[in-house]
């Protein structure tokens, strides 16, 4: 305790050396809380955008779906279904979906086609589909028109109002075939969506198919995705053979390897990062021991044992990290939340290559609180280790020369 006391009076009988100390830790706690959170909130708009785009954060089928997704291997949506769906607390919304391919064709252009039969106010909730229409209206509940993607609409030379034609094979061989009316056009930020896909009322979608109040899959939200694990747990337990239940990394493999391979470099540069810190903090040490050589003289000559004196200048190092590192979590926070609500937007040919890429050209920062408190933790765990260099010195430092400094 006495120990405690004097290392803390000692702080603030030279304010100008503590304050300095204390401010390389700061500086340290605010550039890795910035860097991180950036990175973090990059990576938590990827996978919100790659979601709400189309897969969704889990998604029900069967297993046989999985393994060849067919028309014929779908499930009945029933209320029991529902029931597990909405017992979930982690589960904000969720949507049926009816998926298959189909010949798409205007005049003498024909070409493959995605047929996604869906509910429209609820994917709407779910992926925010009625924001991509460029052109005409958003689908009604039970309309007899369709949503088709610009590319596909464009290669087809069909526009609002025009009568697109689909035929193919539904529910076990039965001959699927149908006029429908285009009621919109759907421009998607990704490319590869806007050269596919078509979107129709479920009810409608199903009797083109031929598969009756059947379904292949239902789409799960959560909050986002930090809340995926517990949503993912609940399920399974409730949800069992013929069914299965999948998250979006496994749906988006792709996108799990890009985000994996970008943090290892982000880990890197963290690394290089944390490696200026220390030095930064390892020289204002190394200028407070210097600065200080005559005083522990004095200390050590009037008796004071050096395993004390080591451990007082331990604490007292300690005692500006934690010094440091506090204000640092308290300065970072309006920093990070500022760039939190005014993302930093990316312009020429990076912001590009983002929207070609399918994602918004902006950096995004998250304000999750694992964010802050572990990039102080870790600079506080940089300062103890360093704080071992004091100790060490107050072991080996000559008597008599510390005296004449």
């Amino acid at each position: 305790m006495k120990n405690l006391t004097l290392a803390w009076r000692n702080l603030w009988r030279n304010k100008r050396r503590t304050l300095i100390t204390s401010a390389s830790i700061f500086f340290g706690v605010i550039f890795s809380t910035v860097m991180t959170s950036m990175q973090f909130g990059s990576y938590d708009k990827i996978i919100d955008n790659v979601v709400k785009f189309y897969t969704g954060y889990i998604q029900i089928f069967t297993e046989d779906y999985h393994k060849n997704k067919t028309i014929n291997n779908t499930i009945e949506f029933s209320d029991s279904l529902k029931k597990i769906i909405e017992e979930v607390p982690q589960i904000t919304v969720f949507t049926p979906r009816l998926e298959y391919f189909s010949l798409a064709s205007s005049e003498d252009l024909t070409k493959g086609a995605v047929i996604i039969g869906v509910d429209p106010e609820k994917e709407n909730q779910v992926t925010g589909l009625k924001r991509w229409v460029s052109e005409g209206n958003y689908l009604r509940e039970n309309d007899s028109g369709v949503l088709v993607a610009v590319d596909l609409a464009n290669y087809l030379n069909i526009k609002v109002g025009d009568t697109l034609v689909l035929y193919g094979q539904g529910y076990h061989g039965v001959m699927a075939a149908g006029l429908y009316p285009v009621r919109g056009i759907l421009k998607f930020p990704s490319p590869d969506l806007n050269k596919q896909f078509i979107y129709m009322s479920l009810p409608v979608c199903q009797d083109f198919f031929s598969t009756g109040n059947k379904i292949t899959s239902v789409v799960l939200m959560v909050k986002d995705h930090y809340h995926l694990p517990h949503a993912l747990s609940n399920l399974k337990k409730k949800i069992k053979p013929p069914l299965m239940v999948m998250s979006w990394r496994k749906l988006q493999p792709a996108l799990v390897s890009m985000i994996e391979a970008d943090r290892a470099g982000g880990m890197f540069m963290k690394a290089i990062l944390y490696m200026v810190i220390a030095f930064g903090i390892f020289a204002t040490i190394l200028m407070m021991v210097s600065e200080r050589k005559r005083e522990l003289g004095v200390m050590v000559s009037i008796g004071m044992q050096r395993s004390r004196l080591g451990a007082i200048l331990f604490l007292e190092t300690l005692f500006m990290g934690l010094l440091g590192a506090f204000m640092g979590l308290l300065g970072s926070f309006p920093i990070v939340y500022y760039y939190f609500k005014h993302p930093i937007e990316i312009t020429g040919n990076a912001a590009k290559t983002y929207i070609d890429m399918g994602f918004e050209p902006y950096l995004y920062f998250t304000t999750a609180p694992f964010v802050f408190y572990t990039q102080a933790l870790t600079v506080f765990i940089i300062t103890a280790f360093i704080a071992i260099y004091p100790v060490y010195k107050s072991f080996t430092f000559n008597v008599i020369r510390s005296l004449r400094a």
